[in-house]
C-alpha cells in the first residue's frame, strides 16, 4: 500500500489531508519562548489570535524537525508494509531535510523492500498546497507513485505564485526573500510584489505603492502567465487579511468572470515569516 504524507509549510489543514488520505508532519515554530507543532498542540489554527500577537511586536522563529521525529513518522509504515510518498515544501527553504534525509538512509537499512518517493514542490503556502492536492486528485484516482513522480517532474513548474505583504518586519528578519531591498517600505506603503522561482526560492521582483496597485500586479501576472486558469483551482491565501484577499477575488473576477477561487490561511510556520496582512494568489500558468 502506497502512503501520502505531506506538511504543514504547505498550509494544508488536517480536514483537507483527511479528504485525500495525506498523513501530516506538523513543522513547528516559537513564539513566546514556547515550541509550537501546528495540529499537534492545537486543533484548529487561530489565525487572528497569532496575527493579532504579531501585530503587537512579537517576531516568532521556526526550526527544523530532527532526524528522529522524521523516523517516528515513517518507521511505522515501514514496519507496516507500506511505502511511503512524500509530498513536501521546497527544500531550498530549510535545513530540515537533512535530518529526513539521514531518516530515510537509516530506514531503508533496515527495511530495505520498502520504497520511498519524495516529490519538492519547489514551493511554500499555497503553491505548495495546490501541487499537493492536484496529487492527492492522482492518488484517489488510482495513480501509481512512479506515475505521480513522473507527473510532478514537469508540473510542478506549472504551478505559480505572487504575493506582496503589507508590513515588511518579517521578511528581513526571516532573511528568505533574496531580492528584498532594505526600505521602510511600511512607513512609505511600498509593498515588494514576491515569487517563487523554479529554485523553490522566494524572490521580490518589483513593488507598488498602495494596495490596490498591488492586488492588480497580481491579478496582472496570472492574465500573462496564467494557462486554462478556469480548468484549476486557484488559491488566495492571506495572513489574517480577509479584506484583502477578497478585494484580489473581486479583481480576479472582474478580469476573467467565475473562477474555481479557494481562500486559504496562510499557516502559522509561514507566517512567522510573511507576517500578518500578507496575500497571495496562487494558479496554473505556462511556467513560472
Amino acid at each position: 500500500m502506497l502512503v501520502l504524507f505531506t506538511d504543514t509549510d504547505t498550509d494544508i489543514t488536517p480536514k483537507m489531508a483527511e479528504k485525500y488520505g495525506y498523513k501530516l508532519i506538523s513543522m513547528p515554530y516559537t513564539i513566546d519562548g514556547k515550541l509550537v507543532y501546528p495540529y499537534v498542540d492545537f486543533e484548529e489554527f487561530d489565525d487572528k489570535a497569532f496575527y493579532d500577537k504579531l501585530r503587537s511586536g512579537v517576531i516568532p522563529t521556526t526550526s527544523a524537525i530532527s532526524k528522529e521525529e522524521y523516523i517516528n513518522y515513517f518507521e511505522p509504515e515501514f514496519a507496516a508494509g507500506n511505502d511511503i510518498l512524500y509530498v513536501h515544501f521546497s527544500r531550498a527553504m530549510s535545513g530540515t531535510f537533512e535530518g529526513m534525509d539521514q531518516a530515510v538512509a537509516e530506514l531503508r537499512e533496515k527495511y530495505p523492500e520498502r520504497k520511498f518517493y519524495e516529490i519538492d514542490t519547489k514551493a511554500i503556502s499555497i503553491c505548495a498546497l495546490n501541487i499537493v492536492l492536484e496529487i492527492g486528485d492522482m492518488y484517489l484516482a488510482g495513480k501509481t507513485a512512479e506515475e505521480i513522480v513522473e507527473w510532478a517532474k514537469t508540473e510542478i513548474y506549472h504551478f505559480t505564485v505572487y504575493f506582496f505583504a503589507d508590513d515588511l518586519r518579517f521578511f528581513k528578519h526571516s532573511g528568505r526573500v533574496s531580492g528584498l531591498a532594505g526600505t521602510m517600505g511600511t512607513l512609505l506603503g511600498i509593498r515588494p510584489i514576491i515569487y517563487m522561482n523554479r529554485d523553490g526560492k522566494m524572490v521580490s521582483i518589483g513593488k507598488e505603492k498602495g494596495r490596490v496597485k498591488a492586488i492588480n500586479r497580481l491579478v496582472d501576472y496570472v492574465e500573462k502567465l496564467g494557462d486554462n486558469i478556469k480548468d484549476h483551482r486557484i488559491l488566495i491565501a492571506d495572513s489574517d487579511s480577509t479584506d484583502i484577499s477578497n478585494e484580489l477575488v473581486a479583481a480576479l473576477k472582474a478580469r476573467f468572470g467565475e473562477l474555481d477561487a479557494q481562500l486559504v490561511k496562510v499557516n502559522p510556520t509561514i507566517g512567522s515569516h510573511c507576517g500578518p496582512n500578507a496575500v497571495g494568489v496562487c494558479f496554473h500558468s505556462t511556467d513560472r
